[in-house]
């Protein structure tokens, strides 16, 4: 199962670094990345492969919101097809 992760805020350093090795932790494979800054505004969306995660989707994107928050930025998780469906015209 691939899912879709978005990291947004204040840009830092380390905030790819946390989110990976976060992601890593749980098995989670990164297939794809995309990041860019805009002013001070960090955004990101990674495609990654949850196959062999350690847990449940709806489990990995409560911890990675929490994450999210200790690190000061918006962290949210969603399965491929929502997020297809919610970006499509």
């Amino acid at each position: 199962m691939r899912a879709v992760v978005t990291v947004i805020g204040k840009d830092k350093t380390g905030i790819i670094s946390k989110v990976s090795t976060f992601l890593a932790e749980r098995q989670v494979n990164i297939l794809d990345i995309s990041q860019t800054i805009l002013e001070e505004y960090f955004a990101m969306i990674m495609l990654v492969d949850l196959s062999g995660a350690t847990q449940k989707l709806a489990d990995l994107a409560e911890e990675c919101k929490l994450m999210g928050e200790k690190i000061g930025m918006s962290v949210h998780v969603q399965h491929e097809d929502i997020f297809k469906a919610m970006h499509s015209v």
